[in-house]
């Protein structure tokens, strides 16, 4: 099963938050387990975003399976991002105090005390692609891995790991 075969993916409530009953309850889409967290992400980022579905809509949802990980913070300097959204991480690296500080002022002052994101970025392994594909690709995050690679090359505060959801075979 993959992203292409779902249809839309994202249905608001009348309130306009996101209903996830879809996902509790369609056995195709609960079967893949995803946290609530990962869950939430993804949809509000890419639920009904082409783009994101030409870059990911291949991949077999059911052979991935998602963990929180601890990464080092080198690790998100080299990682790129769906061919739709080339670029967007170091557009977001050129500025990174600005960024953080356009969200809500919780965002900025996490990054200012621990040097990190609030909420972990979605990340996958690109191993996913085919065998002779190595190393973690940003799926959703892109300003936040950004941020990360600019405070670090401005030489601002950063810790030296961050939490991330990883998606593997």
């Amino acid at each position: 099963m993959n992203l292409n075969d779902l249809g839309p993916l994202m249905v608001r409530r009348q309130d306009g938050g996101l209903d996830l009953d879809r996902f509790r309850t369609d056995p195709i889409l609960a079967a893949l387990q995803w946290p609530d967290d990962v869950l939430r992400d993804f949809l509000f980022e890419h639920g009904d975003h082409g783009p994101f579905v030409a870059d990911y809509g291949h991949l077999d949802l059911s052979a991935i399976t998602w963990t929180l990980e601890t990464l080092p913070a080198t690790d998100f300097h080299t990682m790129p991002t769906g061919e739709s959204e080339a670029g967007l991480i170091e557009h977001f690296a050129q500025n990174p105090v600005y960024w953080a500080s356009v969200k809500v002022p919780e965002v900025g002052r996490h990054w200012e005390d621990h040097g990190t994101w609030l909420r972990p970025p979605l990340l996958i392994d690109r191993r996913l692609w085919g065998p002779s594909d190595s190393g973690l690709q940003v799926v959703e995050g892109r300003t936040r891995v950004g941020v990360l690679c600019g405070r670090q090359r401005e030489g601002l505060y950063v810790a030296s790991h961050h939490r991330a959801w990883v998606g593997r075979p």
